[in-house]
């Protein structure tokens, strides 16, 4: 359930958006102010869809606005704008001050209906692509690289991990990074290592046999 975060100074007024957001299956907070509202955006779990009057006592929808656009967490909410106001310098202001949608009173209850069905699904797709930029960004941080010094036997060539335990250098690298080993005769090994092994089982290499590759 989208949740909807109301503020209108007018007890009546403020009642009656209330009840008709309820029985359009919106999640309500109603408050009488824009400084209960900023209030409220302080929680974790604060409503991304907010609709405000203007006109309000203390702190106004307008100045709500601003704080609202000026902080990076509440990046997605989506603001409507509701006043009496119909000049368009207000209009102007309005949008300036970072509001999305601009209605006028009284308003139009199915015209109401439609922008906030507009609006919640541009909270939620907001929320769903922040949820897969959430998820890249930890995906990027289990990518293992390899990085830094790295302790290698002189002698039978094990790689030292961070848990000072020794391990085959393939296996290390299979851990550590997404290269994957295969296994083959370097020119020199062969000719001072698998020939001389072969040699003394009395097998000569031919043609078919496996070869290093050249230099």
């Amino acid at each position: 359930m989208a949740k909807l975060l109301i503020a209108e100074d007018n007890e009546a007024a403020r009642s009656a958006l209330r009840q008709l957001a309820t029985s359009w299956g919106y999640e309500v907070v109603a408050v009488d102010d824009g400084a209960p509202a900023w209030d409220i955006l302080q929680r974790p779990d604060a409503p991304a869809l907010l609709l405000l009057d203007w006109n309000m006592p203390r702190l106004d929808g307008l100045e709500l606005c601003r704080l609202v656009r000026a902080v990076p967490r509440l990046a997605g909410s989506y603001i409507i704008l509701l006043t009496g106001r119909t000049a368009d310098t207000d209009l102007l202001a309005g949008l300036e001050a970072g509001a999305d949608e601009y209605l006028a009173k009284p308003v139009n209850h199915l015209e109401l209906r439609a922008r906030l069905q507009a609006g919640r699904r541009i909270v939620e797709l907001q929320q769903r692509l922040a949820g897969k930029i959430a998820e890249l960004e930890e995906a990027l941080k289990q990518v293992q690289t390899l990085d830094g010094l790295l302790p290698v036997c002189a002698y039978c060539k094990r790689v030292r991990d961070d848990r000072n335990y020794w391990q085959q250098l393939e296996a290390y690298i299979a851990a550590h990074s997404r290269a994957q080993v295969s296994h083959g005769i370097c020119p020199e090994c062969f000719e001072t290592r698998v020939r001389p092994e072969l040699a003394a089982l009395g097998v000569e290499p031919g043609p078919n046999f496996p070869q290093p590759p050249g230099p």
